[in-house]
């Protein structure tokens, strides 16, 4: 994946649908939709982000795009992939599996664009503390 600048997603024209024009995405919008399936599936403790996402987030506004990368390969397809932290305790191929159809059914419900990947980086455990 090379660089971001400019990158888009063209969305074909439904079947039978008389073709108006050409829609895009900005690649922050396939994004964002992955971010938020993936958060919403259990076991999943974080998505990992960079320094500038931690600084934004202190800040009170939420990114939802954190920890969540996509490009194109060369034949078309698009990647997405997810970097984050897994829950103590959940079975972690299970947990993937389950945000790789969650993120795939989220991007296609809302952009009618097949992703070709769905890669989970797990970078972490999280193991939760309580005080005692």
């Amino acid at each position: 994946m090379a660089e971001k600048a400019g990158q888009s997603f063209v969305q074909p024209t439904p079947s039978g649908k008389e073709e108006l024009g050409k829609i895009e995405m900005a690649a922050e919008v396939l994004e964002v939709v992955a971010g938020i399936a993936a958060t919403e599936v259990e076991g999943i403790a974080a998505t990992r982000g960079n320094f500038a996402s931690g600084v934004v987030e202190r800040f009170g506004k939420k990114v939802h795009n954190k920890g969540i990368k996509s490009g194109v390969a060369e034949n078309g397809d698009i990647i997405i992939d997810v970097y984050c932290s897994v829950k103590y305790g959940y079975a972690i191929p299970k947990v993937a599996k389950e945000m790789q159809s969650q993120i795939r059914q989220a991007i296609h419900n809302m952009a009618a664009i097949e992703t070709a990947e769905v890669n989970v980086h797990v970078t972490d455990i999280d193991f939760e503390t309580t005080e005692s």
